[in-house]
């Protein structure tokens, strides 16, 4: 039996507390708090407690989907990224840069959400930015 632990940052919000998945043989099975981490102190809140459910899921998604012909087709990476690159310069281009918004994710950290702010406001050129992570 071989088993580790991998510390990661919980998905579910972003305080960024610190978690532990635990890989058993190879296979993700559960996970802890840390309790070295300042943030955590080695507690967790429920979501915590189960993030490592939806990384196993069946109903989890692993390949990008694009819709052709009002149904969703597997693509690849690039296709689906070509895909959105385009879309997004398009609307840019004939409707101008504040026709596009950001809403951000709760399950980001602090820093994804600098990121995708500072991204949307250097890049893109719109203010529009916004995120749900009201704890």
């Amino acid at each position: 039996m071989n088993y580790t632990t991998i510390p990661t940052t919980c998905a579910y919000c972003g305080c960024g507390c610190e978690i532990l998945f635990e890989v058993l043989d190879g296979e993700l099975v559960g996970s802890i708090p840390s309790k070295a981490n300042p943030i955590n102190h080695g507690s967790l809140c429920i979501k915590g407690w189960t993030a490592h459910e939806f990384v196993v899921s069946e109903k989890r998604l692993k390949t990008p989907l694009i819709r052709k012909n009002g149904e969703f087709k597997e693509a690849t990476w690039d296709e689906a990224l070509n895909l959105v690159s385009s879309t997004l310069k398009e609307i840019k281009e004939t409707s101008g840069p504040n026709s596009l918004a950001c809403l951000s994710s709760a399950k980001c950290t602090n820093e994804e959400n600098y990121l995708m702010q500072k991204m949307m406001r250097a890049v893109v050129g719109t203010n529009n930015v916004d995120h749900c992570a009201r704890l």
